[in-house]
């Protein structure tokens, strides 16, 4: 057993959020260190995701503790699943930043795959408070991708019918999307809300070029609207990295360990 994993342990942690939800969520501890990274999973996911759990697994390796979380209607964590509610998980994120810093943590960064990833660029654009943000393959225009999943009249019938059903493929219901979700959504601003973020804080963007969901053109727009950003397009990735988690972890932790060597050099 490697000194690293001797002194990392993992601790189940529930935090409620503004509503008085339970939000479930695994914490990370690697050795004796204050610094947590936070973890935030994409669309229809969770906490225990191959790509987030992957992610854990090297911050500990690198030893940087972590914090993997189910948003509210997702996973363990309690309440209805909401198909847009954008701002509504950028909410319980910071419930749980605030529960960390109560517990004098230092939050080192929050990190977002897909859904994940518009999350904490909006947290940033809002909070103020976070220095660093890693958004993998988050979605710059939130009006395109939702006639593949809600099919070609979408508003017409949302309209007539006041929801849509998602099916999944075997003809169950996977979740309904209601009016007002889908309101939710389309008015939700990433380039609005990108342009708030502040030039200290540091942002990477990470896109496998060959995203099948969310096109590798959506990483080059928020490169050219966020002050102070890194792109980092990884050669042949899908969305879900399916073939590339290490490259992806490397990446991602690299990041964030420069930050938090700069910020400690700071702070020496």
């Amino acid at each position: 057993m490697s000194l690293a994993a001797q002194n990392s342990s993992v601790e189940r942690i529930i935090i409620p959020n503004k509503h008085g939800q339970k939000l479930v969520g695994n914490l990370h501890q690697s050795g004796i260190t204050t610094d947590v990274v936070i973890l935030c999973h994409g669309f229809r996911c969770s906490k225990d995701t191959n790509l987030i759990l992957n992610l854990a697994v090297a911050l500990e390796k690198a030893q940087t503790s972590s914090f993997r979380f189910d948003f509210s209607g997702n996973g363990e964590s309690e309440g209805s699943f909401q198909y847009g509610n954008y701002w509504t998980e950028v909410d319980d994120l910071h419930a749980v930043t605030q529960h960390f810093r109560e517990s004098n943590r230092v939050i080192r960064a929050i990190v977002g795959h897909s859904k994940g990833g518009d999350v904490v660029l909006l947290y940033a654009s809002k909070y103020h408070d976070i220095k660093t943000v890693v958004n993998l393959s988050g979605r710059y225009d939130l009006k395109a991708g939702i006639e593949e999943r809600l099919g070609k009249d979408y508003l017409e019938i949302i309209k007539k019918d006041g929801f849509i059903n998602v099916k999944k493929r075997s003809g169950s219901l996977d979740y309904r999307v209601t009016e007002e979700s889908l309101m939710d959504r389309l008015g939700t601003n990433m380039h609005e809300a990108c342009l708030q973020i502040d030039k200290e804080c540091r942002v990477l963007t990470i896109h496998g070029s060959s995203d099948e969901i969310i096109p590798v053109q959506d990483a080059h727009e928020f490169a050219k609207i966020i002050p102070n950003h890194k792109l980092y397009i990884i050669e042949g990735a899908d969305h879900a990295y399916s073939n590339h988690q290490d490259e992806l972890s490397s990446v991602a932790v690299s990041f964030i360990k420069e930050t938090i060597d700069q910020n400690k050099g700071t702070a020496s």
